[in-house]
Formats: structure tokens, sequence, C-alpha cells
């Protein structure tokens, strides 16, 4: 059983029986009030969010969600479809419980899937990807003096904020839980 102390942002939990992920949580005391923990909720099956406060004797249930390698297929009619890379299963998760997390979806992407028991509930993406530059407007000389910057779009339909330098055809790393530009790949 975890704490107050132990809620921490990333942390995975079981609220009515149902996993959640902590996306912000602030401790808080005012005066003679116990503490308590102010925190932001996501669930990991349908995608809802909740507020949630903690008061300071309140104990909740780490959840066991397990991770395993699968390879994203394809989108048909409102659902991503993937396949288990050890057994070559194929099962599909719904885009409103992936979410904003559909926007890097590419095929043949690696990424891991969150399991709670023996359910696939949701999936989890690295950190940094690579993606292919598809379209991007030429470079305009003029004031660069803070390095200036300028849109592109990206295999997989998105706009991102660049450097002047990256051009059509260049391979860009993305931050998937920014969705900027983190640096050119090789």
């Amino acid at each position: 059983m975890l704490t107050l102390t132990g809620i921490k942002v990333g942390k995975k939990l079981i609220i009515e029986g149902e996993p959640f992920v902590v996306l912000f949580a602030q401790h808080s005391k005012m005066g003679r009030a116990g503490a308590v923990l102010r925190t932001k909720l996501r669930n990991l099956i349908t995608g809802a969010t909740i507020n949630k406060t903690f008061q300071g004797a309140d104990k909740v249930e780490p959840a066991e969600i397990t991770t395993r390698k699968a390879q994203y297929l394809y989108l048909d009619a409102g659902n991503h479809y993937f396949m288990n890379g050890e057994s070559y299963e194929q099962f599909e998760l719904n885009s409103e419980i992936i979410g904003e997390n559909s926007k890097f979806l590419t095929e043949g992407t690696e990424i891991d899937v969150l399991y709670f028991g023996d359910s696939a509930i949701n999936i989890e993406l690295p950190i940094k990807m690579v993606f292919e530059v598809i379209e991007a407007p030429p470079a305009v000389k003029g004031n660069t003096a803070d390095g200036g910057s300028k849109q592109v779009v990206i295999e997989t339909g998105i706009s991102v904020n660049v450097p002047l330098f990256i051009k059509t055809g260049d391979k860009i790393k993305v931050n998937t839980q920014t969705g900027e530009y983190s640096e050119r790949a090789n």
C-alpha cells in the first residue's frame, strides 16, 4: 500500500478497481489541518482524467501493470491494430484510449503495451522517436538572432517547430511527451 509520500507523478494506482496513472501531484499542509495531496489521474482503460484529493492517512494500492513489446500495424475505423512480438497474436485498441499517443504511431513502430491482468489496456511510447520530415518550407533569411524556427510536417502528419536548417527528407527526433523537436537524427 502506498501512503501520501509514495504517490508521485508516473505511479500507477488502483482506484475503485481500475488502474490509473498519476499525471500531477501536489502536497499541501495548511495550519493545523492534516496534509493533503491533490492529484490529477488518468484512467488507463478509458483514458478519462479525474482530480482526486488524498487525506493524510489515506492509503492506495499500487497497480500491477506489466509491459510487453508489440509492433504497430495499422489504423482501421477508429481502432489501432498491434501484433504481440512474442506470440504474433494480433489485438486492437480504440483511438480514444490511446489518445494523443496515436499521432506518433507509424507502421512497424515497436512500442510497449500496458497490460492489466491479461488485457491490453494502453500503450507507452519511447520518450524520443525518429520521424522523417515530409514537408518543410525553405529557410527565410532575416532576423535569426534568436536561432530562428519554422513549422515542418513529419510523416505522421503533425506539425513540429524546428530550427531553420531542417529540410524535407531529414530525419529528426521528436519528444513524444511534449511533441517538440529534440535533435536531428543520423
